[in-house]
């Protein structure tokens, strides 16, 4: 689970294709945030890893806005979602959104040096969804595929999932969580995620 989050988060907006119609304004928007993010990584990294709250604060504001959060949420809860009022589905966003917020501070710091190839997409659908392939070079071992999933509901590209080899970020943190909310309930798991969200002062 570590592993996995860690290499899928890291690199996430890493990625760039040029090749379908449906998926050129996507590749604009990461490719442009990808820049930003690396380049502001390379010039303050001693301050980035002496200061976790500017990591957090730069995840925030140049990656973030490019996430569906409320469909990744939703994903992530299944039934669980229905069932709850907009209070605590309010809730869960909020501190889910804060978990991957530490999470990729912490990852993006470790991975974001490691080698990207982009092997092509064939783009099918209405062009409201995109799919983008990568690999990550791993020395030593064979190479990471990652594949990126986003959507365009309101003219807008969001990132709604991602999975790396095979596995999906929203399935896994679904089964993870499932197992939490079937043990203590849906507000265990918040008070659970809040409590580890404010001990790394996020």
């Amino acid at each position: 689970m570590k592993r996995f989050v860690g290499v899928s988060l890291a690199l996430l907006l890493a990625f760039n294709v040029g090749s379908a119609n449906a998926i050129d304004d996507a590749s604009v928007i990461v490719q442009t945030t990808t820049d930003k993010v690396l380049s502001r990584i390379k010039n303050e990294k001693e301050a980035l890893q002496a200061d976790p709250a500017k990591m957090f604060s730069l995840v925030s504001e140049l990656i973030f806005p490019h996430f569906d959060f409320a469909i990744m949420s939703q994903w992530v809860l299944g039934q669980h979602w229905g069932n709850s009022s907009e209070a605590t589905r309010g809730a869960f966003v909020d501190q889910f959104r804060k978990l991957l917020v530490r999470t990729y501070a912490t990852a993006l710091l470790e991975f974001s040096d490691q080698a990207i190839t982009y092997p092509p997409v064939e783009q099918k659908g209405t062009g409201k969804t995109a799919i983008v392939k990568q690999e990550i070079s791993q020395p030593g071992s064979e190479s990471i595929p990652i594949v990126y999933r986003l959507h365009n509901k309101s003219g807008e590209w969001k990132v709604f999932d991602v999975s790396v080899d095979g596995v999906s970020l929203v399935k896994t943190y679904r089964a993870s969580f499932g197992s939490m909310i079937d043990d203590g309930g849906l507000d265990d798991l918040i008070a659970s995620l809040d409590s580890k969200n404010k001990k790394y002062g996020n």
